[in-house]
């Protein structure tokens, strides 16, 4: 029996994580991330083109695809992805869906659970082992992405800019960024990407964990997190809580002691569903 190479597909709004499954032998590469908010599809196109065919011509030679992204949860942003997918990988089947799936059936597999991606962004759903039953969904980085890269990344950037840090961390925050009021409102309001600007600020926090004030941001941030979102699943109290993205797997710590204090089953905790969906599509070719 000949198995089918596949190319499996990760994608936030920083980074898209890649996988192709090749003969039972697995290689990863890495691009920026793809996003429907934030990029036209010649941009897409470019994106596909220089960073990750130009790794390996051979991908275009795969012959299914599975692409699971953010912002995909409108069918139009879906299509568009799909149709700039497959003017380059003209010969491949192409299966695109929300990242909120790959995180289920990353995280999942076949059995129930509450999922939830805190990365740049964030969002959540309940999974019954098949589909997505229940989502809350995220109002993006102006509005809502409550525990998420962005989030954490804007009240960093209230505090410094407020003059709420003490002596201490405003000397830390300074050394390490260099920046200025005025650059960080350009890159707010003026600039492209500002969710992946307000994201690059939150490894402040893990480097300064233990003081009072990144501690702080970090419980408001995962409680509004719980608060908003996972509370408002039943299934929550039932089903264990799985988490992944970069801000989850940094973060784990937090997480745990919330579940601890609302009682609620933590599952799994991932960097990227990337390797759990690879077993996900191994099983079903």
């Amino acid at each position: 029996m000949q198995v089918k190479t596949i190319l499996i597909a990760d994608s936030g709004s920083t980074k898209t994580a890649w996988c192709l499954v090749e003969n039972g032998h697995q290689r990863t590469f890495r691009t920026q991330g793809i996003s429907p908010y934030f990029q036209t599809p010649a941009q897409v196109q470019q994106i596909l083109q220089t960073e990750l065919v130009s790794q390996d011509p051979a991908l275009l030679k795969v012959e299914e695809l599975y692409f699971y992204g953010t912002g995909l949860l409108a069918e139009a942003n879906a299509r568009m992805v799909e149709d700039a997918l497959q003017a380059v990988f003209t010969n491949t089947n192409i299966s695109v869906t929300h990242d909120l799936m790959g995180a289920a059936r990353g995280l999942c597999g076949h059995n129930p659970g509450i999922v939830s991606i805190l990365g740049t962004g964030s969002n959540s759903c309940y999974y019954n082992g098949t589909a997505i039953v229940k989502n809350n969904p995220g109002l993006g980085y102006i509005l809502g992405d409550e525990g998420s890269g962005a989030y954490l990344g804007k009240h960093i950037l209230q505090y410094y800019l407020y003059n709420s840090f003490d002596d201490e961390l405003k000397f830390k925050f300074e050394a390490k960024f260099n920046t200025s009021r005025d650059e960080i409102l350009e890159n707010v309001y003026r600039k492209p990407l500002a969710n992946r600007y307000l994201a690059s600020f939150a490894s402040f926090l893990s480097e300064n964990r233990g003081h009072f004030l990144v501690e702080n941001i970090l419980e408001d941030g995962f409680n509004e997190f719980f608060f908003n979102h996972l509370y408002k699943y039943r299934e929550s109290w039932t089903f264990p809580l799985h988490f992944t993205g970069g801000v989850a797997s940094s973060f784990q710590d937090v997480l745990q002691e919330l579940c601890n204090l609302y009682e609620l089953q933590l599952g799994t905790i991932a960097r990227s569903p990337l390797e759990g969906l690879v077993r996900y599509h191994s099983m079903l070719s």
